[in-house]
């Protein structure tokens, strides 16, 4: 699918956009691989990286995504485009929530009209779990940056765009994350943990980073793509990370949920279970003949169906966060 064609990545100095990009090195022969990100020295140190800096297929591109014009000059000749540039810190958001609206919102709609003018056949955005029901200004933003995607099947016309979501868990490591914070606290041997029944969906960034490429394959344009992940406890987690510090409870943080939700109620009226993922189809898909949707292959989930990680039927155990800790013991530039 990549060879000889041209990929873009959206904050791809982050850490889903190096794996991404390490991905489609690795396993196609793409004509170029870009970054698009508006921190120079992490481009820098990305192109001095021993995975990165001998590859001709390389390009680095300086922007942001609130340049239009800069997106345009980036999209000349692409043909796919993965967008995970975002305001993601919770507390950063709600204290800057004008910053947060021009780089969620308003760059999900550059980077719709972007595309759309210069030609590119499918881009694939990056959504979170916080975007289902949201509570705080983060995940209002990439909820409506989601629906600014899927409408955009409609906005581009009779052009050829297609554009769908992925919508994942937390990123074991990623920055900001709580196993960095816990791998800080334990030092002085104490962690702090909001709730000791808090759950949260939980996924590695190689699978993430797999999930969104098997996802460009099978887009039709206009679904949200949901992966089945284990939940995990935080509390089980701070054992893992620091098996021999106290706990202590600090209660639960403006802005967050007890557990998280990626799939509602609502949405799971139009949600196909495909094996190991579901699909969302969009509500109104005036692109696709008649509104035919395309899932022969899977089932429509049951009524009231919900997708919760406090509901969820796998877990991880404090022995299975470990593994999938150990490798990641210090904290990884970027984010979900």
């Amino acid at each position: 699918m990549f060879d000889g064609r041209s990929v873009l990545i959206t904050g791809g100095t982050g850490t889903f956009g190096r794996r991404f990009a390490r991905l489609v090195l690795d396993e196609y022969d793409p004509a170029r691989c870009v970054v698009f990100s508006r921190d120079e020295l992490k481009q820098h140190q990305m192109r001095r990286d021993e995975g990165f800096a001998d590859d001709e297929r390389m390009r680095y591109f300086i922007g942001d995504v609130r340049d239009k014009y800069r997106l345009k000059r980036a999209f000349d000749g692409i043909d796919f485009v993965v967008h995970a540039a975002a305001l993601k810190q919770v507390p950063a958001c709600e204290y800057n929530p004008f910053e947060a609206v021009r780089t969620n919102v308003l760059g999900a709609q550059n980077i719709i009209d972007a595309a759309i003018d210069r030609g590119v056949k499918r881009v694939v955005a990056l959504s979170t779990d916080k975007a289902c029901n949201p509570v705080n200004l983060y995940g209002a933003t990439k909820l409506c940056s989601d629906k600014l995607f899927v409408a955009g099947n409609c906005y581009a016309g009779g052009a050829n765009t297609r554009f769908s979501v992925v919508r994942y868990g937390n990123v074991v490591g990623s920055r900001g994350s709580v196993i960095p914070h816990f791998i800080e606290q334990r030092e002085q041997g104490r962690v702090t943990v909001t709730h000791p029944e808090m759950t949260r969906f939980w996924i590695t960034v190689d699978q993430g980073a797999q999930f969104v490429l098997q996802s460009l394959r099978r887009m039709a344009g206009g679904e949200v793509f949901v992966p089945k992940l284990p939940s995990m406890n935080v509390a089980d987690l701070a054992r893992a990370v620091a098996p021999e510090c106290d706990i202590e409870i600090i209660g639960v943080r403006p802005g967050e949920k007890m557990h998280e939700v990626m799939i509602s109620t609502a949405d799971g009226r139009r949600t196909w279970d495909l094996g190991d993922y579901y699909v969302v189809d969009p509500q109104f898909p005036k692109w696709v003949d008649n509104g035919n949707w395309r899932h022969k292959e899977g089932e429509p989930v049951e009524e009231g169906f919900r997708y919760c990680s406090e509901t969820n039927d796998r877990w991880l155990t404090v022995d299975e966060l470990q593994a999938m800790i150990e490798p990641r013991q210090s904290p990884v530039a970027g984010g979900r």
